[in-house]
């Protein structure tokens, strides 16, 4: 296969989301309260649907079961990553996800280790990051006795910054924040606090404390990362982390153009944050990019470019994906 694949995302309703993914990328969102658009996903709580090419309205997981060549003969039952963005109109849940042991055996599916690139941020946004217990037997008095002011870690943010999420960090986006999250393609989620709030209905969401004192990394230790950046001409490819579960890059053409070649990743996910350009594929027409696409490069592309004024976010999955 030697055309890309444009996907059309998938929204969820959440109690925290808003508008911004209409107003940013004018989707036609279902609710005033739309919270997440899975962008490029598998998992059977939103599976994306192809827009383009030979697989024109099929969904993703029926193509990753039924034609594997095309992701270059990849291993596992499921499509390992899932990419999203988050509009965070008020504060998330506080949360923390499993590793892939302890989500295999009580969920069933994989952990979750994510990322994210902040596409925006009001003045003052917070990021809650981590926590500040030095012991289980202290995380779990802390939880147990809602002494949320003492566990919680908060961080500043702003548009443009990096977060690796690793599985077992205490986590949540604060209001007024907007992000591209790129994750294994997991929906398990265990909430530590949600603010006391209720639903429609009256109805305050479930809390996991037990869960959550069982797989949150005690004490928290900020992940290393090492950011490089490499320009050729007007165009800056940043690479903000390669992990054992996926790596992730920013490609910024600023007028110019970018050219790739396949490495060892036998496939590319690609979501165009900003901006207008084209995807040049030999033997293809080129491709449009606008603001708001989402895109698969398969392992039938093995060289591509991209051109014109356009900023990218793209990940491929790692060894253990």
């Amino acid at each position: 296969m030697t055309e890309p694949m444009f996907m059309i995302p998938v929204f969820h309703e959440k109690i925290w989301g808003g508008t911004g993914l209409h107003d940013r990328f004018n989707y036609d969102i279902p609710t005033d309260h739309t919270g997440e658009a899975w962008a490029i996903s598998a998992h059977p709580h939103g599976p994306a649907t192809v827009v383009n090419g030979e697989f024109k309205g099929e969904s993703l997981d029926t193509i990753w079961a039924q034609h594997r060549e095309v992701f270059g003969n990849a291993k596992g039952d499921v499509f390992p990553l899932l990419t999203k963005i988050l509009d965070a109109h008020e504060d998330l849940s506080v949360q923390v996800h499993p590793d892939d042991a302890y989500a295999e055996e009580h969920e069933h599916e994989l952990g979750k280790t994510e990322c994210w690139y902040v596409i925006a941020a009001e003045p003052g946004a917070k990021l809650y990051y981590g926590h500040h217990a030095q012991t289980r037997e202290q995380l779990a008095d802390w939880i147990n006795n809602d002494q949320w002011d003492k566990l919680f870690r908060t961080v500043p943010v702003k548009a443009g910054d990096f977060f690796y999420v690793p599985s077992g960090t205490i986590h949540a986006l604060g209001a007024g924040i907007m992000v591209l999250e790129t994750q294994q393609s997991s929906d398990t989620t265990y909430r530590v606090y949600d603010w006391d709030r209720t639903d429609a209905k009256g109805r305050k969401r479930p809390l996991h404390k037990q869960q959550s004192i069982d797989v949150t990394t005690v004490p928290h230790v900020d992940p290393k990362l090492d950011i490089t950046k490499t320009t050729v001409g007007k165009a800056t490819i940043t690479k903000f982390v390669a992990s054992e579960f996926f790596a992730v890059y920013e490609w910024r053409t600023n007028g110019g153009e970018a050219h790739f070649s396949r490495g060892k990743a036998p496939y590319t996910l690609a979501s165009v944050l900003d901006g207008r350009g084209e995807l040049i594929v030999p033997g293809e027409q080129p491709y449009t990019l606008v603001k708001g696409m989402h895109f698969i490069i398969p392992f039938g592309i093995k060289e591509w470019t991209v051109k014109g004024d356009v900023q990218i976010i793209a990940s491929e999955p790692g060894a253990k994906a």
